[in-house]
């Protein structure tokens, strides 16, 4: 049984909280930030200017998401240990080091239980480097690949540019605040679904009025004023990082995979006209609008009478039965796995997948 078979279906709460779907907001200002009382349009607009950013920095993530706490890394197999791993980032709190020179230098350091997990981009190479296992990953990019590649690293620009795209007729969008962030001054705007269907109550974003960098960005569930998800800077410092953060060569006993972007590339764009195609059945289809949007991934992505006895025991201990098949429904999000193979999930309550399923 392959992991991408079920393990998606562990993901998918931390993917569609971010992609709650919709068009960017159509006017945002020319000018970053301009004057003492911006509008959220021009905070909006003033992200773009962060793009070139120099800094060096401390994230902390908290999660409250209502999952259960599982040990990581500590299954017997390595199908349950892997995803014991995306769980325990997703309960837990973490914090990283991020080195940031521009859209093309780029580093990420997760520490967690005595190892370190590393994201390493420096022009077209990226490398990953996993100290527990002690296994690393060198990618050489091709050069259309997109200026800002973090892997999965989540820090405040992702969730802000999530959001942004979140930005409908569906949602009331505050004016901006003053607050301070890791020492700095920000603007923080709110916004707040107008629908009463989706389970996030608030998104609340924090941009630096100098630089225009997201330096905060909170998820609250609705009903909440805590935080479900938050991941902020707690120390920034502007300037350009030292030029060897970003060289990385992994010790002699490193077990390394190399991986070749270009040919992928041609591979996907050979597919267009030939065979090579993945089936267009496999990618998800859509329905709802803004907040209540519900993704659903076809009949066979999730096989459940393949998985050994540890990963079903995982599973029964994320999900539990409703009709038509399983579910987990968190303080942001819900995952319905149907009995024939299906997956939908939501920013939706879990009675909301198993009506959109029939």
């Amino acid at each position: 049984m392959k992991k991408s078979a079920w393990l998606p279906a562990v993901i998918a709460p931390v993917v569609v909280a971010g992609a709650v779907a919709a068009p960017m907001i159509a006017n945002a200002a020319d000018d970053p930030i301009a004057g003492k009382n911006p509008t959220a349009a021009d905070v909006i607009a003033s992200i773009a200017e962060s793009s070139d950013a120099q800094y060096s920095g401390k994230l902390a993530q908290t999660s409250a998401l209502g999952l259960p706490e599982l040990p990581t890394g500590s299954g017997g197999s390595s199908l349950e240990g892997d995803a014991s791993d995306v769980l325990g980032l997703l309960t837990s709190s973490h914090t990283a080091r991020v080195y940031v020179d521009g859209p093309d230098k780029q580093r990420f350091q997760l520490t967690q239980q005595l190892a370190e997990q590393d994201v390493v981009r420096n022009g077209s190479d990226v490398w990953t480097w996993d100290s527990k296992d002690c296994t690393a990953t060198h990618v050489t990019l091709p050069s259309d690949a997109p200026e800002d590649l973090r892997d999965g690293t989540t820090t405040p620009a992702d969730v802000a540019r999530q959001a942004v795209d979140a930005i409908t007729p569906t949602t009331t969008v505050s004016g901006p605040a003053a607050v301070r962030v890791a020492g700095h001054d920000a603007w923080q705007i709110t916004l707040t679904p107008k629908s009463s269907d989706t389970l996030v109550g608030a998104v609340r974003l924090a941009v630096d009025q100098q630089t225009g960098l997201p330096l905060r960005a909170t998820v609250e569930a609705a009903g909440s004023d805590d935080p479900a998800v938050q991941v902020g800077f707690t120390s920034l410092d502007y300037g350009a990082p030292a030029a060897r953060l970003f060289d990385f060569t992994p010790p002699s006993n490193a077990e390394v995979t190399e991986k070749d972007l270009s040919d992928a590339a041609t591979h996907e764009q050979r597919g267009h006209g030939g065979h090579d195609r993945a089936r267009s059945g496999d990618e998800p289809t859509f329905s709802g609008t803004g907040w209540g949007t519900i993704a659903e991934l076809p009949a066979g992505t999730v096989d459940r009478s393949g998985l050994d006895g540890e990963a079903s025991g995982l599973l029964d201990q994320l999900t539990k039965p409703v009709d038509g098949g399983r579910a987990v429904q968190t303080a942001l999000v819900s995952v319905y796995l149907t009995d024939d193979g299906r997956v939908l999930a939501g920013a939706v309550p879990v009675s909301s997948l198993v009506a959109a399923a029939k």
